[in-house]
């Protein structure tokens, strides 16, 4: 990994790993599953991480339930993530590399652990990151 992670490229191999572990479904595509399964799909859209790969917009697949609902905790991360105006591209990155400020731990995994306090914690490493 570059020694300026949060400042680099994000590298292609991160895409494929999200997708062969979570998927990684289009913009277009959660919209039409949100709106097959959900009354109302704009709140959960306004919500949704994207990512930027190219020209397209995807989802990364670790932020749903198999029910499609979103995982509070990591919205609630993301949200602090866009409160410290950290990219989308660079909060998802962040979720998949283990964190010294997290035991070694990848974000990701903690995603279901139900107390978001520790991963809000970690996301100063990305803000500090931006600012140097």
């Amino acid at each position: 990994m570059p020694t300026h992670l949060y400042r680099s490229p994000v590298p292609e191999q991160l895409w494929n790993r999200i997708r062969d572990e979570f998927t990684l479904p289009t913009l277009e595509q959660v919209r039409e599953r949100f709106a097959a399964v959900h009354e109302d799909p704009e709140p959960a859209t306004r919500q949704l991480i994207r990512v930027f790969i190219d020209e397209e917009t995807y989802c990364p697949g670790f932020q749903f339930h198999p029910d499609l609902s979103l995982n509070p905790v990591v919205v609630r991360v993301f949200e602090r993530a866009m409160e410290l105006r950290i990219p989308h591209n660079y909060f998802a990155l962040w979720m998949m590399v283990r964190s010294p400020d997290l035991h070694g731990r990848r974000p990701v995994d903690l995603r279901n652990a139900g107390d978001p306090s520790p991963l809000l914690g970690a996301l100063g490493q990305i803000r500090d990151e931006l600012a140097a």
